[in-house]
């Protein structure tokens, strides 16, 4: 299992992304799931994925060794918008389960889903959800965060805090404690986690970092609000003897 996380700000954009592949209780192992694609001062692309990890993989080394090539379909440093580059990252997941998914069906499911974020000269930041079809949809300033993976455990503390006044620190901090929710409720997924912030307008991945457990930020952020968690719930009234009918 898998979760990744992308949220959109005026002030850009912060994607995350677990590193555990479960093949089995004795087949885990430590994958990177977020890839990143660039050219400074033009575009950058970053591409977060979750589901069969051959799927993702065959994906993501594809649209690499594609790019530069020029062609429309295939190549993301040809793509004129983030929506033209959504396209192709479906049309290329379309391509693989096509050519794969009948002989993959035998043995397991050969589907994969990816968050796009990223910016394009020309437009703001923009952030998008592919599903296994090769369809997708945009985040909005209504909906200003997008999830794939293991999404119910990590999707509370977003839906109660994450609005689109918020710094991109404020965000890179609920992004956490969304993980943190979902690393202790869902075995399957676990650290190091990928992160990235990314600035508008600054057409560069300056603040990319990896967070294992051992992070001395990722400690204290985790203990600190489970210590004001519990200081909440002491400080909250006492349910009535009897309750009024």
């Amino acid at each position: 299992m898998t979760y990744c996380l992308g949220i959109l700000l005026p002030g850009g954009l912060v994607l995350a992304a677990d590193s555990r592949s479960n093949a089995g209780v004795d087949q885990v192992t430590r994958v990177h799931k977020l890839a990143l694609i660039s050219k400074p001062g033009e575009r950058v692309l970053a591409i977060c994925s979750a589901g069969n990890l051959a799927t993702t993989q065959s994906v993501v080394t594809s649209l690499k060794e594609s790019l530069g090539s020029g062609d429309l379909q295939h190549d993301l440093y040809a793509a004129r918008t983030m929506f033209d580059a959504a396209n192709i990252l479906g049309g290329k997941l379309r391509d693989v389960i096509d050519h794969d998914g009948r002989y993959v069906q035998p043995y397991g499911d050969a589907s994969a889903s990816f968050l796009l974020g990223g910016q394009i000269a020309g437009e703001s930041p923009r952030l998008f959800e592919i599903y296994s079809a090769g369809n997708f949809i945009e985040a909005s300033d209504r909906k200003c965060f997008l999830q794939i993976g293991e999404t119910k455990y990590g999707k509370p503390i977003l839906d109660r805090a994450l609005n689109m006044r918020l710094p991109l620190d404020g965000a890179t901090k609920l992004a956490l404690l969304s993980f943190d929710a979902t690393i202790r409720s869902n075995l399957s997924v676990g650290m190091p986690i990928d992160l990235l912030r990314y600035q508008t307008d600054s057409f560069a991945f300056h603040d990319y970092a990896t967070l294992d457990e051992d992070n001395a930020y990722w400690r204290e952020l985790r203990d600190r609000y489970a210590d004001g968690l519990r200081d909440v719930l002491n400080n909250l009234p006492l349910p009535p003897q009897s309750w009024d009918r």
